[in-house]
């Protein structure tokens, strides 16, 4: 696929099995898709993407979590067990995804788009990653900025928090400010 609205119709479950796609989740608001994981030591990023939610929400904004078990199996669980996690420990508000795959031959579609896309010219804003191979996602909490077209427009490695003011300017870029 490579219409900037692609992405957005991308079917996609709900994490509760819902039928959708990623334009259902994203509510046609601009949003920061993020591949996450209960039992990382990136896992209390958590609590900035729903800091960040919750803060540009009124303009627009959203946090799409997509859960992965591809790294060290640290997203084990199911479903039910996810959403309780995000519920209880963070206060997850945003919208969640069924669990993928993000990279390998069973690389959710969505993914190969978003790795597709060439980040170069964002201002050196975006992809930071250590990874000389721009197709692979390098571990849990890689974010990927979509406006609200559902074009992607930054890329952020998963050290990168969401509260780094390089990705809070990207967001206040794509949706005018708080």
């Amino acid at each position: 696929m490579t219409a900037a609205s692609s992405l957005l119709d991308h079917p996609i479950a709900r994490l509760d099995g819902t039928p959708g796609t990623l334009g259902d989740l994203t509510g046609g608001r601009a949003a920061l898709v993020v591949n996450v994981a209960s039992k990382c030591g990136l896992t209390p990023q958590y609590a900035a993407l729903e800091e960040l939610h919750a803060t540009y929400a009124d303009a627009g904004f959203t946090v799409v979590g997509v859960p992965c078990n591809q790294f060290h199996g640290q997203e084990p669980g199911s479903a039910e067990e996810i959403a309780e996690f995000c519920s209880a420990t963070y206060g997850v508000t945003f919208p969640m995804s069924e669990k993928v795959d993000v990279n390998g031959e069973t690389r959710h579609p969505l993914y190969a788009d978003l790795v597709a896309t060439d980040y170069s010219d964002d201002g050196g804003k975006g992809f930071t990653g250590k990874d000389p191979d721009p197709s692979v996602i390098i571990w849990n909490f890689e974010k990927f900025l979509l406006d609200a077209a559902g074009r992607p427009v930054a890329r952020f490695a998963p050290g990168t928090t969401p509260d780094d003011p390089q990705v809070v300017a990207a967001v206040e870029r794509v949706t005018g400010g708080a």
